[in-house]
């Protein structure tokens, strides 16, 4: 976060600057001035620091954010005062600059940078990875998901599909979910994600939104009213119900009194990642389990990400491969890592340094692989992008977030670096495709010729923020 914080206090002072110029005597000027040619420096150098970290490289990190917001505190805090207080705190972050320059005396920067950081041709290219919804090892899956649905008794069924965080029960159930055939054979289709932390009336409100019918006038019915609405709603019709990332089982006794069961083939899917959740909605039959990538599959999932239609370097290859094998056969792991060498410089030293991170990963032999997998992709993102995706964490888990929404909020909250001849909205724009492109944030809704487009696109996340 020293990016961000280096941003937020340039902001300050050139809003100091613009604003209270005439109410400042000339020594303040000249140190704000100064003040602000030290810290383009220190951007500079953020801008231009290897995504490999070193202890040197992190310790002045940390230095630049403490200093950066020690100092936004002491002005904001004196204000009133002017900019008195300065002086010490420019003192400070001078002698971090001195430390900084020296490090780029001794070239570790720069000899880092050459060996690790994306070359600029490279991020001129179109991602590889735009297919990102491949559908790898997972057609076998969707078969028999769809020979549930429609195969056996007329009666209403709940198909629980189970699997460990990032195995892509979502992914899978999407596809069946937007399948043209379950849009043929279904009145009426809804998908509502529950998530952790959840409430009845939102959840019956999603769900009826899902279905196209007007919401305004159902705030202000009661969690009962809903349910008999919903009730109604559905009666003689044939539908599919998605009960996406459900985590308790209290959940289900509070909702499915909302699902008629005319005995007309209607259908159920409930995914989660907990055993007793899954075979509590569907205690008639077996959940269905997901399973890992085979190594076969990993692979080819992970080069249609990272190369497209091309293959595999021979220098690459197997080192490509130990990088997989150390993905377990997750495919949002894999995605994720994919993601990351896509942009990065296909180098055997930078493939090997990410190839023994993930070993350190799987040495910590815990349930959070995933988690930490998507939290190395992060530590790898470049400085400007760091800001903007941990600000994606003040929307719930699982929340569909308006592209548009997002951009202004970016803007507003000063978290990009600007650019010369282009908006701030057009900079976000940029910093956005950057993270989709690194598998980091997906979209869930496009434009009709399949782009993300200003109005109506929406992207989500899951654990990543």
């Amino acid at each position: 976060m020293a990016y961000a914080a280096i941003l937020s206090l340039k902001h300050l002072l050139e809003h100091t600057l613009d604003h209270d110029y005439q109410y400042l005597i000339l020594d303040e000027k000249q140190q704000i001035e100064s003040l602000l040619q030290k810290l383009s420096f220190l951007q500079d150098f953020l801008d231009h620091s290897p995504q490999k970290s070193s202890e040197t490289i992190d310790f002045l990190e940390s230095q630049i954010r403490d200093a950066a917001y020690e100092a936004e505190d002491i002005i904001e805090s004196h204000i009133t005062d002017r900019v008195h207080e300065q002086i010490a705190m420019i003192e400070e972050i001078d002698s971090i600059k001195k430390r900084v320059e020296k490090v780029k005396i001794k070239n570790d920067v720069q000899d880092l940078q050459t060996r690790t950081e994306p070359s600029p041709d490279s991020l001129k290219q179109p991602a590889s990875s735009s297919g990102k919804s491949s559908m790898v090892g997972l057609g076998d899956d969707i078969k028999k998901i769809k020979d549930r649905l429609t195969v056996g008794s007329s009666n209403l069924k709940t198909l629980s599909v189970v699997g460990m965080d990032g195995i892509g029960k979502t992914t899978l159930t999407r596809k069946v979910f937007d399948d043209r055939f379950s849009v043929y054979h279904f009145h009426i289709r809804a998908w509502v994600t529950v998530s952790q932390e959840y409430n009845e009336r939102e959840l019956l409100l999603e769900l009826l939104d899902s279905m196209k019918k007007p919401t305004d006038k159902l705030h202000e019915k009661s969690f009962e009213q809903l349910v008999e609405y919903l009730y109604r709603t559905l009666k003689g019709t044939r539908y599919l119900i998605v009960l996406d990332d459900m985590w308790d089982t209290k959940v289900w006794d509070k909702v499915k009194r909302s699902f008629p069961n005319d005995k007309n083939g209607s259908r159920i899917m409930v995914t989660t990642r907990l055993e007793n959740v899954g075979g509590y909605a569907n205690s008639r039959s077996t959940p269905y389990h997901m399973r890992f990538l085979n190594e076969g599959e990993s692979w080819n999932l992970f080069c249609k990400n990272v190369f497209g239609k091309d293959g595999c370097p021979t220098k690459l290859n197997q080192i490509g491969k130990k990088i997989v094998q150390n993905c377990q056969g997750l495919p949002l792991a894999i995605v994720v890592i994919a993601g990351l060498l896509s942009k990065a410089t296909k180098t055997q030293h930078y493939w090997t340094y990410i190839g023994e991170n993930l070993s350190s990963v799987n040495a910590s032999n815990d349930d959070n692989h995933c988690s930490k997998i998507l939290s190395l992709s992060y530590k790898h993102l470049p400085h400007h992008l760091k800001g903007c995706f941990l600000y994606i964490g003040i929307f719930p888990e699982d929340d569909d977030i308006s592209v548009s929404k997002l951009v202004k909020l970016w803007v507003a909250e000063r978290l990009l670096k600007p650019v010369r001849s282009k908006s701030l909205e057009d900079v976000a724009w940029e910093y956005l495709l950057e993270l989709v492109d690194k598998n980091l944030i997906l979209v869930h809704k496009k434009s009709s010729i399949g782009k993300i487009k200003p109005a109506g696109s929406m992207i989500c996340y899951e654990t990543f923020a």
